[in-house]
């Protein structure tokens, strides 16, 4: 679909499920040698086999994205098994919705960690190596909460919220390496977490949305394959919101 994409190496945290899984799925299918992380191995190692029986390359690593030594020692396995590390996507995420009175500090940390420092510890680790090729594409997986907020995600909408302040910092200090930070927001994708709401919910954000539907996560993976290809080459610390024009 997209030029310079095949023969890339890719990172793709959150990448066992959902739109993470997706994003894997067409990094593959582009031809790009895909590291499957996430937190559950079993589902990594299950995407990472799906890549390899369409004929990609890919290779499945157990992560707790909030360790930064962790993190760091995966990315540089990583580097050895691949030969490099071309492509990071932060896609790794959690929720602990509640209402801003009723949320525990503990349920706060926990989504700041994973969500935001996350994504900051891998940005740390990947971008050495990213430096010394002079190339590399860094795709944010923020959302549209983190522009405009929302009752009972308190803690989500800060951690994505300061996802794109940490993509637009890192834009700067990483553009003069030929390395582009870029974030994705999307709005209401039909993924597991969202199927969890009832159809009342549903159809609420529905009416919100002028397209009057959910979107996909290959919608999301789209744009992150165009954001990683060369055709993109000259986009950098930007937000592309992909919400159905649920924000405008």
């Amino acid at each position: 679909m997209f030029e310079g994409i095949s023969g890339k190496r890719a990172i793709v945290t959150g990448g066992g499920s959902g739109i993470g899984r997706e994003i894997c799925l067409r990094f593959g299918a582009a031809g790009a040698t895909v590291a499957v992380c996430d937190v559950a191995v079993d589902a990594a190692d299950a995407v990472a086999a799906e890549i390899r029986k369409q004929e990609g390359n890919a290779h499945a690593y157990k992560v707790d994205v909030s360790d930064f030594d962790t993190v760091q020692a995966v990315c540089n396995q990583i580097a050895d098994d691949l030969g490099g590390i071309d492509i990071l996507v932060n896609n790794a995420g959690i929720t602990r919705d509640n209402l801003l009175l009723r949320m525990s500090e503990r349920d706060f940390d926990q989504v700041v960690a994973v969500n935001l420092k996350g994504a900051f510890n891998f940005t740390k680790a990947c971008c050495r190596h990213m430096m010394k090729s002079r190339w590399g594409r860094i795709i944010n997986i923020a959302s549209v909460v983190g522009q405009m907020g929302n009752a009972g995600q308190a803690n989500y909408a800060s951690a994505k919220a300061g996802m794109i302040g940490l993509t637009k910092s890192a834009a700067k200090e990483l553009a003069s390496r030929n390395i582009t930070v870029n974030a994705v927001a999307p709005g209401f994708i039909a993924t597991p977490m969202t199927e969890k709401l009832d159809e009342a919910t549903r159809q609420a954000y529905y009416k919100a949305i002028p397209l009057k539907r959910a979107g996909t996560p290959a919608d999301v993976a789209n744009l992150c394959l165009f954001l990683a290809s060369d055709a993109a080459s000259y986009i950098t610390g930007q937000v592309i919101r992909i919400d159905g024009g649920m924000v405008m």
